[in-house]
């Protein structure tokens, strides 16, 4: 069974082609710059040479023609017909408290996923146009949803809820969802096997650390609180996302500055905050924070020390609202591949009776136990893979049908 995994942006369509016989990667890549004149794909089957070539892409479905004629070529393709494709798997952003797992896509899950944009007006629309594209182009392609929000529906309503009227969750459903589910999903059950523990009896403290940031409190297979929010902005300070904040600094700003909120939200909290605005707007990447901190940049060396400052408080918060602890994992961009913040953020979890190996912890994008023997509490770091988990559940759910 080949599985086509598909993730829409605004302006982008991620894919990977997976052969489920041996889950191996077959193919993968993006269209970039969706929507204009300038729009391109970067095409790499497995074991042939990558290509980039310019496409037309002024919309997700020309975009997706453009990922099947890759995927078809004689040269850079894999398939020799996209009926050799048995099942499409989309990555939606937002679901609300629709799905609590993946579901074959209907009409009324599209319906639903509709209702939910207010909730996420920059991801779901770009997910809803892929999955209109795609059932377009391959009508009796069944499809399924695999949604970001759905693995964190364990939360208990002491985790979940604001402190806010009960109503407006009644009657809005203005409550925290939390985000990066199935990277979270992914790795806690990955940590579970490198433990050597069942799932189920496991305990794991999360960490999706990239651009965009999140820790999960995974409690014997469930994630009972999360960071994110109603929105991706609430939690850690991120790349450019502000992360917790006070909500009168809105109204502050919105005088201060002669904005308006949703000025105030878009163009400061989500674009110009995080450890972009912190390091006084060197960069949001944190390599080169790393590298000009070194260099004894003050303001990127505050960046870094908030951003670990507030991973370990969330750390230390969810460890005693779990009860118990087998094991941290890292992972995402920055979780996988940059030693000195795991450093950063484990010299001040001492306490617990964490123990880093340096020598280990110095490795970069591989699957590690980054402890020591006699660490009380294991440090993982585990690259994450959110397309299988997709493409695992696309399968399972086509085989049922």
């Amino acid at each position: 069974m080949k599985i086509l995994v598909v993730n829409c942006g605004s302006s982008s369509v991620k894919y990977q082609l997976f052969d489920m016989t041996d889950e191996s990667v077959l193919a993968k890549g993006i269209v970039e710059r969706v929507g204009s004149d300038e729009a391109f794909i970067k095409h790499q089957p497995t074991g042939k040479a990558k290509m980039q070539t310019k496409v037309e892409a002024r919309n997700h479905e020309e975009a997706l023609k453009a990922v099947f004629d890759s995927l078809l070529d004689p040269d850079h393709g894999v398939i020799k017909d996209i009926g050799e494709i048995s099942a499409v798997g989309h990555r939606v952003v937002h679901a609300g408290e629709k799905f609590s797992g993946s579901v074959p896509i209907t009409r009324e899950v599209v319906d639903a996923l509709i209702e939910c944009q207010d909730l996420a007006p920059l991801h779901n629309p770009p997910n809803i146009m892929g999955i209109r594209a795609c059932q377009s182009l391959m009508p009796d392609v069944p499809m399924v949803g695999v949604f970001d929000t759905a693995f964190h529906q364990t939360m208990p309503k002491e985790a979940y809820l604001y402190g806010l009227p009960y109503e407006l969750y009644e009657r809005h459903k203005i409550r925290r969802y939390g985000f990066h589910g199935t990277s979270h999903r992914y790795v806690s059950a990955r940590a579970a096997e490198m433990l050597k523990k069942p799932y189920d009896q496991t305990s794991v403290i999360t960490c999706h650390l990239g651009n965009g940031s999140s820790i999960a409190a995974i409690k014997h297979g469930k994630s009972i609180d999360t960071t994110m929010g109603l929105t991706p902005l609430e939690g850690l300070v991120m790349g450019t996302r502000v992360g917790d904040l006070d909500p009168g600094i809105v109204l502050v700003l919105c005088e201060k500055l002669g904005l308006s909120v949703q000025e105030v939200v878009n163009g400061y909290l989500n674009k110009k905050s995080g450890v972009f605005g912190l390091s006084n707007y060197l960069s949001n990447d944190f390599r080169d924070l790393e590298e000009a901190a070194a260099k004894g940049n003050e303001f990127a060396k505050l960046a870094l020390d908030v951003f670990a400052y507030r991973i370990v408080k969330y750390i230390g918060a969810y460890a005693v609202a779990m009860g118990e602890l087998d094991a941290i994992v890292f992972t995402g961009g920055i979780g996988e591949n940059s030693f000195e913040m795991r450093k950063r953020v484990c010299d001040r979890l001492t306490f617990l009776g964490i123990k880093i190996d340096d020598a280990a912890n110095m490795i970069k994008g591989k699957e590690m136990d980054l402890t020591t023997p006699e660490s009380r509490i294991r440090v993982l770091a585990i690259p994450t893979n959110e397309e299988l988990v997709i493409a695992r559940d696309t399968k399972e759910i086509v085989a049922r049908s």
